[in-house]
């Protein structure tokens, strides 16, 4: 059946030639493979950027990256080299235009890279944008353990991760600060807030399940987060455990070194024994950053117990917000990863995040356009994570003003902060489109709006 909107080929995952980039011309293979050689020649300034992609690399590309950094980034410059070797992965360091071409035009670049031409001109924010854009501090029940739902939990371990990425949700706490951002610190030591976390669901049993994230757990030593994961599994009413880590993907060799195998292993066991489902959730939004080394990463932790490896994607403008490119990379993601495609967020409101994010009408649609080729277990959900409700499917919207861009949602739990508010379980809470992509007649309200939330 050849004559259909999307036609599936089985593709042979590739890890791309990492010495094709002048930089890393004599990096061996025993030393990419390694964990700590790829920390250590993470790209964290445009210095090192131009020495790991050569004199191809534009200098004008570079200044745009530079502006942005300067001027508009939420996140620092951190890319490992696992993630920055898919970037336009098909290039060398030849003719200079093409190279400065395809990497502006290619998808991870786009949010692992940020340049400012990326940006709108004309709305680089929302108005109604904010830096803890979910305000999950507001729902900290200890500092750094986000109690939203009624059964389930987030634990912010630790403010890093092995990468940045431009369109971090948690841009007001993970990272370094930036020329715009100073970013919020946590308070407390880090062995005083794990431990005050597991007091917490010791002492509230209506919680089953618990997010273990942060930042990214690829980054607390290992040893620190196996007694985490293990005091988590001795607290009776916890039932799920999920451990976060995008590194699977931008750092497969942390979760493939003996160390990390050895001790999964020792926690699934444990996790096995008290029936309590442990699974990771990792975070690809490009098929081409599905690799060879992603999949034996993710082999390992299957092997090693873990119940499974599941992706939360984000829906990103010019990344993956077509059919076509969102079923290249769930069919990678699960026939040659072993990884199950599981949500695909539309991207949150934080401060400069225009240019990447979709309407709820173009969520709908690619939601529509996937349906059929999955198996219906593998076909992920695109979801709204709609300000002091959560999770939505894109298509449980209660009302929308596609004028306005403005989308109106109930829910059916109160949240840690809403203990009193009657209202909450009634109440239309409201999630805004890109003002840049209304009808003219929706731009004109905006702009009113914005000048009078200005003055």
């Amino acid at each position: 059946m050849e004559d259909q909107p999307y036609v599936y080929r089985r593709r042979e995952l590739t890890e791309p030639d990492w010495r094709r980039l002048p930089g890393w011309a004599a990096v061996t293979r025993a030393q990419w493979e390694s964990a700590q050689w790829q920390r250590a020649h993470c790209v964290k300034n445009l210095r090192q950027l131009r020495e790991v992609a050569g004199p191809g690399l534009s200098d004008a590309f570079l200044a745009d990256a530079e502006r942005d950094q300067r001027e508009a980034a939420t996140m620092s410059m951190l890319i490992t080299p696992q993630m920055l070797n898919t970037i336009a992965p098909s290039t060398g360091p030849g003719d200079g235009a093409a190279l400065t071409e395809a990497w502006y035009a290619d998808p991870v670049r786009r949010y692992m890279l940020p340049v400012f031409s990326d940006r709108r001109p004309d709305w680089p924010s929302h108005p109604y944008a904010q830096r803890d854009s979910l305000h999950e501090a507001e729902m900290w029940a200890v500092e750094g353990l986000t109690h939203r739902y009624p059964t389930k939990v987030l634990a912010e371990l630790l403010p890093t991760c092995p990468q940045y990425c431009g369109h971090c949700t948690r841009m007001d706490l993970v990272g370094n600060s930036t020329p715009i951002v100073a970013k919020h610190k946590l308070t407390m030591t880090r062995d005083d807030r794990l431990a005050a976390m597991l007091d917490y669901l010791r002492a509230t049993p209506g919680v089953r399940d618990v997010v273990v994230s942060g930042g990214d757990v690829a980054n607390l030593p290992w040893p620190r987060l196996e007694a985490f994961v293990t005091a988590l599994l001795e607290v009776e009413s916890v039932r799920d455990i999920r451990l976060a880590s995008k590194a699977l993907m931008g750092l497969p060799q942390h979760w493939l070194a003996d160390e990390v195998r050895a001790g999964m292993e020792r926690v699934a066991g444990i996790a096995r024994s008290r029936g309590v489902s442990l699974a990771i959730h990792t975070h690809v939004n490009a098929a081409q950053s599905v690799t060879p080394l992603v999949a034996r990463a993710a082999a390992a932790m299957l092997e090693a117990g873990v119940r499974d490896v599941r992706n939360q994607g984000v829906l990103l403008r010019g990344v993956n917000d077509s059919a076509n490119a969102l079923l290249d990379l769930c069919f990678a993601l699960l026939d040659e990863a072993r990884i199950m495609p599981y949500y695909f967020y539309q991207c949150d409101m934080i401060p400069g995040s225009e240019h990447w994010r979709l309407t709820l009408a173009e969520a709908q649609a690619l939601q529509s356009a996937i349906m059929g080729y999955l198996p219906g277990f593998a076909t992920p959900r695109m979801v709204c994570d709609v300000p002091y409700v959560g999770k939505r499917w894109a298509h449980q919207v209660a009302r929308y003003d596609t004028v306005r861009g403005i989308s109106y949602w109930t829910k059916n739990y109160r949240t840690g902060i809403e203990a009193g508010d009657d209202l909450a379980l009634t109440r239309e809470y409201p999630y805004y489109d890109p003002v840049h992509t209304l009808p003219e007649e929706g731009r004109a309200w905006w702009r009113d709006q914005e000048g009078a939330l200005a003055g």
